[in-house]
Order: structure tokens, then sequence, then C-alpha cells
């Protein structure tokens, strides 16, 4: 998880625990994480905020996976086995 999307040198597809069933289970993680803080916390307006948090990652993640498509070797062939993103058999 970085701030920016970028490949490193000698970086290779994962696609073994989590990463044969989503392409990105950290932003799940993340999504998850952020909704249950102001459910846990019995704050509604916090909840308001978080709403604006899967847009947001939405447009990183299709971002991040064109990024990953063109300079990723075996990037496409992973998107091919791995089809769901973030919410496994959904999407």
């Amino acid at each position: 998880l970085s701030r920016t999307v970028k490949v490193e040198e000698g970086q290779t597809v994962v696609d073994t625990g989590l990463y044969s069933i989503v392409r990105h289970p950290m932003y799940m993680a993340t999504i998850l994480l952020f909704l249950m803080i102001p459910l846990v916390l019995g704050s509604w307006y916090a909840l308001i905020v978080f709403a604006f948090y899967p847009a947001i990652i939405i447009a990183r993640l299709k971002d991040e996976e064109d990024l990953l498509t063109r300079e990723l070797p075996g990037y496409a062939e992973y998107k091919k086995k791995v089809k769901h993103r973030i919410i496994p058999f959904i999407w």
C-alpha cells in the first residue's frame, strides 16, 4: 500500500493466498475497517463521511489496474485468472 502507484524493479505478480480470490485484498480490508469504525463508535456523522471512501478507492483501483496491466509482466493474465477486484464472488 503506497501513496503513489508504481511498479518497482523486480516486482512480480502474487497470485497465492488472498490474491487468488481478489486482486486487491488491502482495499477490501480498508473499506471494512473504515465502515466499522463509525459503527463501533456510534458516530452516524462519520458514516456519512465514509460514504465517499468507496468511490475514492474505486477510482484509484481503476488507475492502478491500468498501470499494472501496462507495466507489470503477467498482470493481464492474472486479471483473467482472478476475476474479482475487491469483493469475493461479487466485484
